[in-house]
């Protein structure tokens, strides 16, 4: 009997390697002209997830240089507007969370923690004459900033 649970056991791990998906690389244009090149899954039912590290570039000129998962924006990335505005840091589900830097297109930053999107935390602003503010940020509003001075 027990040579009988073993055939079983070894049918269910071959059946658990047959259903997972294989990461291939490749290239990808989406319907709208949107194009995708890297890594990716290709499921049983023919679907393609976005997973591993690739490029997304939109057809407005946006691109994203970085980690996907479950067809996302997940892990360390860049994303580049047209406008010249910049985000380079960490992504959870397509947002920007957790800590990053964020350039306007008139070269003042801010790099700190972000939540959903959102300004939240710690973090220093950099204006565009090169004067450097830290403090708390809460989204838009960030009271009580102090100056930091750089004697170098």
């Amino acid at each position: 009997m027990p040579a009988e649970n073993q055939i079983v056991e070894d049918k269910k791990d071959k059946k658990k390697e047959e259903t997972t998906p294989t990461v291939l690389k490749g290239v990808y244009v989406f319907p709208n002209g949107d194009k995708y090149e890297g890594d990716y899954l290709h499921g049983s039912d023919g679907s393609m997830d976005r997973s591993g590290m690739g490029i997304h570039v939109t057809t407005d000129g946006t691109m994203y240089e970085g980690e996907w998962n479950q067809d996302k924006m997940n892990g360390q990335g860049t994303l580049k507007h047209p406008s010249g505005a910049k985000y380079a840091g960490q992504f959870v589900n397509n947002q920007f969370h957790g800590l990053g830097t964020y350039t306007w297109p008139n070269n003042s930053a801010y790099t700190g923690q972000f939540v959903e999107n959102r300004l939240e935390g710690g973090g220093e602003f950099t204006d565009t004459d090169g004067q450097v503010w830290e403090g708390t940020f809460r989204y838009r509003a960030a009271p009580g900033l102090r100056f930091k001075l750089n004697l170098d």
